[in-house]
This record gives structure tokens, C-alpha cells and sequence, in this order.
């Protein structure tokens, strides 16, 4: 078995940005500046055999290259269940688009279809028994953050094996765009 997901990848200036967003929230576990990216399509556990037919199909997506602004942070879940810490993404069609291409090529390659909305994101940090005060000072904080405009020009397919110190993503294959 792998697990799989279909992302796009931050160039270093921004993740170093990301990175300095960080702090200041007790029972937070922040991302690692090499894992920062913005996920196009959670694919999850799947069997090696399948990896040809879910590259096969990434590969016959079409889209045009496009430009994303990150805009402001937030957090998944509220008070004592918050769970997430993320930097938004602003509105962007192109971006919508691509998961939609990226969703009709996986379900067509036999997968099952994601039901979730999708909800473009940066993952800062997950967050156990953080308490809620200080989320909310690092939202209020930090709700004025900007990045971009950042040029994709591809997406990629990442492995997500689990290390000693957390998740390790490693990329297996960049498709182009435009």
C-alpha cells in the first residue's frame, strides 16, 4: 500500500514566509518548511498496482498555468476541538478548475469520488489541546498575511510515508500546465 496525494508546490521564498507565521501556540505541531505545499487532491491509501493507472491519468489532465495568492490564516474546527492552522488561499478559479480536472481523472481511473468540498489551504500546523485564546491571538495576529502572486506552472503526485519525526512527502512525478 501507498498513500498518495496530487499537490502544488511553494517555491522556498514563500515557504520561508509560511515558516515565520509559526510560534506562540502551545500544542500546536508545526508543518516542516519541506512539507508545505497546498494539496490539490487527497487520494489516500491505495495499492502500488494502482500507481500506473493514477499517473497515467494525471498525465491526461489539461490546464492552463496560473497565478495564486495565499490570503490571511484561519483554523479547521473551533475552541477546544480547533484541529488546524492554515494560510487561505484567495479566491481562484484556475485553482478550482485544476481539482476538478485532477477529481474527473482520478474517479475515471477507478477511484472513489472525494465527497468533502474542496477547501484550498495551506497547512500550518495541527493542533492538539491548543488552547483556544491563543489560537484565536495567532488568527488575529496574523490575519493580514499575503503571498503572491505565485506562478504554477505544474502539479505534482507525493507519496506520504510516515518518519520518526513526522510525515515525510516525498514527490514522484511533476505534470505540466498550460
Amino acid at each position: 500500500m501507498i498513500r498518495l496525494f496530487v499537490a502544488l508546490e511553494l517555491p522556498e521564498p514563500v515557504r520561508d514566509r509560511l515558516i515565520g507565521l509559526g510560534g506562540g501556540v502551545p500544542g500546536a505541531r508545526w508543518t516542516e518548511r519541506e512539507n508545505l505545499h497546498l494539496t490539490v487532491r487527497f487520494i489516500g491509501e491505495v495499492e502500488n498496482g494502482v500507481v500506473p493507472d493514477i499517473d497515467a491519468a494525471l498525465a491526461a489532465v489539461s490546464a492552463p498555468g496560473f497565478e495564486l495568492v495565499l490570503d490571511g490564516v484561519g483554523q479547521f474546527g473551533s475552541g477546544a476541538k480547533s484541529r488546524v492552522l492554515w494560510a487561505g488561499v484567495e479566491r481562484n478559479d484556475a485553482l478550482v478548475h485544476l481539482n476538478q480536472k485532477v477529481e474527473s481523472a482520478l474517479v475515471r481511473a477507478g477511484l472513489p469520488r472525494e465527497e468533502r468540498r474542496y477547501s484550498p489551504h495551506v497547512t500550518l500546523a495541527r493542533l492538539r489541546s491548543a488552547p483556544a485564546e491563543r489560537v484565536g491571538r495567532f488568527i488575529q495576529d496574523r490575519g493580514l498575511f499575503r503571498a503572491g502572486p505565485i506562478p504554477i506552472d505544474h502539479f505534482t503526485l507525493f507519496e506520504s510515508r510516515t518518519g520518526n519525526g513526522g510525515p515525510v512527502y516525498d514527490p514522484l512525478k511533476d505534470y505540466p500546465l498550460g
